[in-house]
């Protein structure tokens, strides 16, 4: 009976065991079912159990809203509250002709910045030359090798149906051109034209447009961030208007930016105090523009020198190669220095506990720049402390991996050209030169060695590229939490030609969309 008993009981067990692993078995498909289809889906999940780099600190938990420090360094501008934004056409507007002078097929090339400016101009010059747009193609890197298929050129950063539905009386948009000319567009058989900066309205009238008339189509290629003049002529005014619909409620950024935007704006608001954006202009091209490279030292000196010998070669910079850095600073030709605009912010009367969010894809010298900054204000974020890597990676789209570009010691010399250098024969002979020596990968985790090496700098790599698209996105974010700040303040307001960069996007939109936010504009 005893032998019987254990019997049974090693059977159950045996049963236990099995139905067990079946169970793990059919657990872990599910598990990889979910990941693979439902990622959508688990994003909720996944939000509430990120653990974000950023916990708060702050002196007083009490936050009086209601004191004259607090109106003072958050309150509005009371003599702009009156002020409310205004783009609709004041006169007599006709919607878009039905008879069209042909399409209008634009490239633009070009930061973030570059690409917002140009695409409110193109709009203009469309309705201008009574032209059927085609929605722009953007930024070549979107359409390189490595960047999600899922989304293509403007529709990497734009919302392409909203853009449409909110230009719909001003200009005709279409999403491509007719089947016969991409035919003769891909044969390179449709007159092109590079436009200049800030081209006059006379140049579209008398040079583009006889030729839209005669061949029906035209591609515009526009490099220099922005093709129309700035301010029009008075008859013009109406256009300017339409640049101000453009950039204020046709340009919304894709759905998935937004939304990630909108939950980094909730989470910079969790703990019910106000946020100071900072933006600190500190590109390497803007740096050697105006000729700023004695701001930094070693390494960092000689590539913005380097920049600017580039930049005079090819007609982008009239002064000398050298100018004084000193100099400059002291005209305000130069950006500020995170430390400096943390002094000016303390001085002002924020306190250490302050949350300041650092905006800009590029800050030149990497994050010791910021270090005094981050010492002065302990609640220093930015978009990699209140977002996680795969929501990140979601606005990306679904892309393919590339090969791992971290930087690695170089390789060793093949013993072969080392042996037939080391027997090339007896002295004196004149010896064959030793095979070159190998090259660290270059612009990798801060290295620059090329800089020593060459007069060129290398061609961007498959991953740079990437990266380059990356921060279209990145800068969008960037700006919509810049536009929606309670106090924004920037370091500089030019880019590396002169021109206003994003500073002076949100500066312009923040005026435009609510005039009586706080907005330093410091006399550098």
């Amino acid at each position: 009976m005893k032998g019987e008993g254990k019997m049974v009981i090693m059977s159950k067990m045996k049963w236990v065991g099995l139905i067990g692993l079946v169970l793990s078995a059919f657990s872990l498909v599910v598990h990889f079912l979910l990941a693979r289809y439902t990622v959508g889906g688990i994003s909720d999940y996944q939000s509430s159990v990120t653990i974000f780099s950023w916990r708060p600190i702050f002196e007083n938990p009490e936050f009086a809203k209601n004191s004259p420090l607090y109106r003072r360094l958050w309150g509005q501008v009371r003599r702009l509250e009156s002020f409310h934004p205004d783009a609709n056409p004041r006169g007599y507007y006709a919607d878009p002709r039905s008879e069209s002078s042909g399409y209008v097929f634009v490239r633009i090339q070009g930061g973030f910045h570059e690409i917002r400016n140009s695409i409110c101009d193109v709009v203009a010059i469309s309705r201008l030359l009574n032209a059927t747009l085609v929605i722009p193609e953007i930024q070549s890197t979107t359409s390189s090798k490595g960047i999600s298929s899922e989304f293509k050129s403007f529709a990497y950063l734009y919302n392409e149906d909203q853009f449409m539905a909110a230009l719909v009386k001003d200009v005709k948009v279409v999403k491509t051109l007719p089947q016969n000319l991409k035919g003769a567009r891909r044969k390179k058989k449709i007159p092109s034209f590079r436009v200049p900066n800030s081209a006059s309205p006379y140049f579209y009238l008398h040079h583009v447009l006889p030729v839209l008339n005669k061949h029906a189509v035209v591609e515009l290629v526009v490099s220099e961030g922005g093709c129309l003049q700035a301010i029009l002529p008075p008859h013009l005014e109406e256009y300017q208007r339409l640049r101000c619909r453009v950039a204020f409620h046709a340009l919304r950024f894709r759905q998935e930016v937004q939304e990630l935007a909108t939950k980094m704006l909730h989470r910079l608001r969790a703990p019910g105090r106000p946020f100071i954006a900072f933006d600190p202009g500190m590109t390497r091209d803007a740096l050697a523009y105006y000729g700023c490279a004695e701001l930094f030292q070693d390494v960092h000196t000689e590539l913005i020198q380097h920049k600017r010998a580039w930049m005079k070669k090819r007609g982008i910079v009239k002064g000398k190669l050298s100018v004084n850095s000193a100099k400059q600073r002291l005209n305000g030709s130069c950006p500020l220095m995170p430390e400096e605009v943390g002094i000016l912010l303390r001085a002002y009367g924020y306190s250490w506990d302050t949350i300041l969010y650092i905006s800009g894809g590029e800050v030149f010298g990497g994050q010791r720049t910021l270090i005094p900054l981050h010492a002065m204000f302990e609640n220093t974020v930015d978009r990699t402390s209140l977002s996680a890597a795969w929501e990140l990676s979601r606005i990306y789209g679904r892309e393919v991996n590339l090969i791992d570009t971290k930087l690695r010691p170089p390789p060793l010399v093949q013993e072969k050209k080392l042996g037939e250098w080391k027997n090339a024969g007896l002295r004196p002979h004149p010896l064959p030169p030793p095979p070159a020596r190998p090259k660290y990968p270059h612009n990798i985790e801060g290295w620059w060695g090329w800089v020593a090496e060459s007069d060129n700098e290398p061609e961007s790599t498959v991953m740079e590229l990437r990266t380059n698209a990356h921060k279209l996105l990145w800068e969008a974010i960037d700006y919509l939490i810049c536009v929606e700040a309670d106090v924004f303040i920037p370091g500089f307001d030019r880019d590396g030609k002169g021109r206003p960069n994003f500073a002076s996007l949100v500066m312009g939109h923040r005026l435009y969309q609510s005039p009586a936010s706080k907005t330093f504009r410091l006399d550098r």
